[in-house]
């Protein structure tokens, strides 16, 4: 099979690092894909919200299987484009995007199909919701409702930060058009999980559970981020907890979206605060989570193609009766290494070092997000190296037979690889270590 995976970041590295395992698979390519990709992929200089570029390309290749990693183009609604070409496409359609595209629709959705999420008022009135929080006691979180790069939900501690964040999203526009709304809801205490699945919209595969390190600082200090590491499993979601999950959480909102007349196809993410009143929803995803993926999918012993045919073929309970989906049982952590600067303005074209020395390590991948590879031929002699091309540049990953064992791995590893400006969380996993 001919498989175009769409992205460029390190989710779409673990994707095709993945992938590429598949006895089913021929040639992959990936749009654009980075310095790291290139390694397994065939990287098309295409851009992700391209979607007439990516679909010519995909007529022309005669590509059996496109797999669209960012939530962007699947809110712009290039599987529905691809349908109507009768070309597979791993994803869910807008309509069904409309779950992490719109933060009000899926609020809505939940409130009306009773899934436990934290109360919640929406305005597009700046003033009305000012009027709003001063009402209110703090913690609130206010949330822009479009997409907004993983940056568009701000917790404030205090009304005076509240009213702040209203002012910088509705009235300043620092996301743009995604903040005509806004979502003020009570802060939830706890501790976060992502739980991730595909589906067919009839059938459920499940993946282990993960946690996720938004701060970029340690100690939960600092901006969000896109993420700055994660690990898998979370030792707080045993197997009753998963069922819990997946009957008030992942059922119901997959039963809702079909009753609203929405098929959902591709990966479903929610993300979960584990509460003293339960489970609660903090929000949905439509594509695979990052970092999480770089933790999951090395832990996954199964033929991931596999499972994404069944379920662009709505074929998934047969996939379910073959019983192939296996799982490792050891730990993974993954530490993102980040760019001088991130998460806001940050440096590039930084060379990085130390990437050769640790490639053939056995339970170590370093996945790149933000890498562009740079090839020089003098004299016939060809030299390879990687700079930095993003914030988030690598997601340094690995196994071990216990927590702890896969931290102290991940951790030996960064050590190894240096690039100017470099930053990394020395924390990763400190609330399971806690716990344990």
């Amino acid at each position: 099979m001919r498989i175009l995976v769409v992205g460029s970041g390190g989710r779409e590295h673990a994707l095709v690092w993945k992938i590429a395992q598949s006895k089913l698979v021929s040639k992959i390519f990936s749009a654009p894909g980075n310095g790291g990709i290139s390694e397994k992929a065939e990287c098309v200089d295409i851009k992700t919200e391209d979607t007439f570029g990516l679909l010519e390309f995909a007529k022309k290749e005669k590509i059996d299987l496109t797999v669209v990693g960012p939530e962007a183009p699947l809110a712009d609604g290039i599987v529905d484009i691809f349908n109507n070409y009768k070309l597979k496409i791993f994803g869910p359609n807008k309509k069904a995007a409309q779950l992490e595209a719109s933060k009000v629709f899926a609020k809505q959705l939940m409130k009306k199909y009773n899934i436990p999420t934290a109360d919640f008022e929406i305005f597009d009135n700046p003033g009305l919701a000012k009027k709003y929080i001063e009402r209110k006691r703090a913690p609130l979180v206010v949330k822009a409702d479009g997409l907004a790069q993983g940056k568009g939900v701000i917790v404030t501690k205090t009304i005076e930060e509240a009213i702040q964040a209203v002012e910088s999203i509705m009235e300043k526009k620092i996301f743009g058009e995604s903040g005509n709304r806004v979502i003020i809801e009570d802060y939830l205490e706890g501790e976060e999980a992502s739980i991730i699945v595909i589906t067919d919209s009839k059938e459920v595969l499940t993946f282990a559970s993960s946690q996720d390190h938004k701060r970029i600082f340690d100690n939960e200090q600092g901006p969000n981020t896109g993420g700055m590491g994660a690990y898998s499993p979370v030792p707080m979601i045993n197997a009753q907890l998963f069922k819990e999950i997946l009957d008030r959480i992942i059922f119901r909102i997959i039963d809702g979206l079909a009753r609203e007349g929405i098929d959902y196809r591709g990966a479903l993410y929610a993300g979960i605060m584990l509460t003293s009143q339960g489970i609660k929803v903090l929000e949905f995803n439509v594509r695979f989570g990052d970092p999480e993926t770089q933790v999951i999918l090395p832990r996954l012993n199964s033929d991931l193609l596999e499972a994404m045919l069944a379920t662009v073929e709505g074929k998934l309970a047969k996939f379910k009766r073959m019983d192939r989906w296996r799982w490792d049982e050891r730990s993974c952590v993954c530490v993102v290494c980040a760019s001088k600067g991130y998460p806001g303005k940050y440096e590039k074209g930084k060379e990085i070092f130390g990437l050769e020395e640790i490639k053939n390590i056995p339970d170590i991948v370093v996945f790149h997000a933000g890498t562009r590879k740079l090839i020089s031929d003098v004299k016939g002699q060809k030299t390879i190296k990687y700079i930095t091309d993003g914030g988030r540049v690598l997601g340094v990953t690995a196994l071990g037979n216990t927590l702890k064992e896969a931290i102290y791995k991940t951790y030996q590893a960064a050590k190894v690889i240096q690039f100017e400006g470099m930053h990394y969380r020395r924390d990763i996993g400190w609330r399971a270590l806690k716990r344990e």
